[in-house]
């Protein structure tokens, strides 16, 4: 594992000269990494599915307990095929997206590539600190992204109210990750999960952990850095607002549900936050213009749903909110590319001005039409398959 993150540090590291050197094609070199992610994780299907997922540990601070430990199980061979697949993709689809002579692409390739490797290491982290180094790698990724466009005013407001809110959850987190290290005596996330600790400490380590959870997942009421967030290039919507970033509270949600679900605070909470974000964010969508708008509320309520389903307690949730994850990623990411070519070939993302698109646009289109089918869970599609399961 550590292998792979070397192979996203050095092509994130080689991407402004790549860059320089072939242009715009630069960006299928660096496709192949978060495409070897997923080929590892498929490799290694059969070992995760029985349970003997391969482990890692590399003594890093012994002073402090810090070790770089990693670990694939189920919930981390998911959110690696997501991340490693659709970053791959997305990547594949930057080459074509920007214009050849566009400023500033050498450092965007190289912070995609790099927030791709910290969201890789923040699902198959092994060490409650470690995870959290990763996560606010993911932040500080994010906001140099979201701000791509520095000459605007909005992407710079935009990248600024995102890693305030998320380092302001994140260093929320922190404080649940040593309360919680301290009662369980271990950092070991395997290990702390395998024998979890009980205790009012505890119980207030659980609130300071969904606390992050909520700023990096746009749960209410920190729902609202995300659409602003859509002043990004829309290969950064499509790759940190519908597979990756925002995952990263889901992921921590359904990571820790199994230990905690039972606790009367942990309930309300996701309770209370799933569902008012989910109908918040589907009312909200309901009154936008702006394509990108309309899909990043949106996501707001998907979040939501799946929130609600991951960190509600039961088998049968939690297997529903897994299968919304994993086609979720998949069709709206979809959509954010289909907008950003309408966006590209028409110069408007305004529902009132746009018409005829789908003649002008066919195979847009169809893959629009596809990818909104499974979103409104229409059969035989993912998105039917997990909602039904939801139900």
């Amino acid at each position: 594992m550590l292998q792979l993150l070397a192979v996203h540090l050095l092509a994130a590291l080689v991407a402004p000269a790549l860059v320089a050197w072939i242009g715009r094609k630069a960006f299928w070199v660096l496709a192949l990494a978060p495409a070897s992610a997923t080929v590892w994780a498929l490799s290694l299907t059969g070992r995760v599915m029985d349970g003997d997922g391969p482990t890692q540990t590399v003594e890093w601070i012994p002073g402090l307990g810090l070790d770089l430990s990693f670990r694939l199980d189920t919930l981390s061979w998911l959110m690696t095929l997501l991340v490693g697949g659709v970053g791959a993709v997305v990547l594949v689809y930057c080459s074509a997206y920007f214009k050849a002579h566009a400023s500033g692409l050498g450092r965007f390739s190289g912070v995609l590539v790099a927030f791709a490797g910290a969201m890789l290491g923040l699902v198959t982290a092994d060490d409650t600190l470690l995870l959290f180094v990763f996560w606010e790698l993911t932040t500080v990724f994010s906001y140099l992204l979201i701000g791509h466009y520095h000459e605007r005013k909005a992407s710079r407001r935009a990248a600024m109210q995102a890693i305030v809110v998320t380092t302001a959850g994140g260093l929320t987190m922190l404080v649940g990750v040593i309360l919680l290290g301290e009662a369980a005596g271990t950092y070991r996330l395997s290990e702390t999960l395998a024998d979890p600790p009980h205790g009012g400490m505890v119980t207030a380590a659980v609130v300071c952990l969904l606390v992050g959870a909520a700023s990096k997942s746009a749960l209410i009421p920190l729902h609202f850095w995300l659409p602003a967030a859509m002043a990004a290039p829309t290969p950064v919507s499509a790759y940190l607002h519908a597979a990756a970033m925002v995952k990263a509270g889901v992921y921590l949600v359904a990571r820790f549900a199994p230990a905690y679900s039972e606790l009367p605070a942990w309930r309300t909470i996701v309770v209370v936050l799933g569902c008012g974000t989910l109908l918040l964010g589907g009312y909200r969508a309901l009154r936008q213009h702006d394509l990108k708008l309309i899909l990043a509320f949106g996501t707001v309520s998907q979040l939501g749903l799946i929130i609600l389903l991951v960190g509600y307690g039961t088998k049968a949730t939690a297997l529903a909110g897994l299968a919304l994850i994993g086609a979720h990623a998949m069709f709206k990411a979809a959509l954010f590319l289909v907008v950003g070519v309408v966006d590209a070939a028409t110069g408007t993302r305004d529902l009132r001005r746009l018409s005829g698109v789908g003649r002008a646009l066919p195979l847009t289109a169809a893959a629009g039409g596809l990818a909104t089918l499974s979103m409104i869970g229409a059969p035989p599609f993912a998105g039917y398959v997990a909602k039904e399961a939801a139900l």
